[in-house]
């Protein structure tokens, strides 16, 4: 088998996900879609966004990263 650089890529399946939002943050939404539009040009939906959103707020929780590696090296300890 080749030693190739890039590594098998991971599952990409979408999973669904339904939740339900309040109105307040449904405007802050909104508004954050019609300035991303203005921003780039580009219009996309809410649901579009909100995945990207979330993705970009776990990256920048130093918190929430530190916990979550003591959490996986203790798991590999035990």
């Amino acid at each position: 088998m080749p030693d190739l650089k890039l590594a098998r890529l991971p599952d990409r399946t979408p999973i669904k996900l339904t939740i339900s939002i309040a109105p307040d943050l449904q405007r802050e939404l909104t508004d954050y879609a019609a300035i991303y539009r203005e921003t780039y040009g580009d219009e996309q939906a809410v649901a579009d966004l909100i995945p990207h959103m979330l993705a970009a707020f776990l990256a920048s929780d130093r918190g929430f990263a530190k916990a979550r590696s003591e959490k996986v090296a203790g798991g590999r300890a035990s």
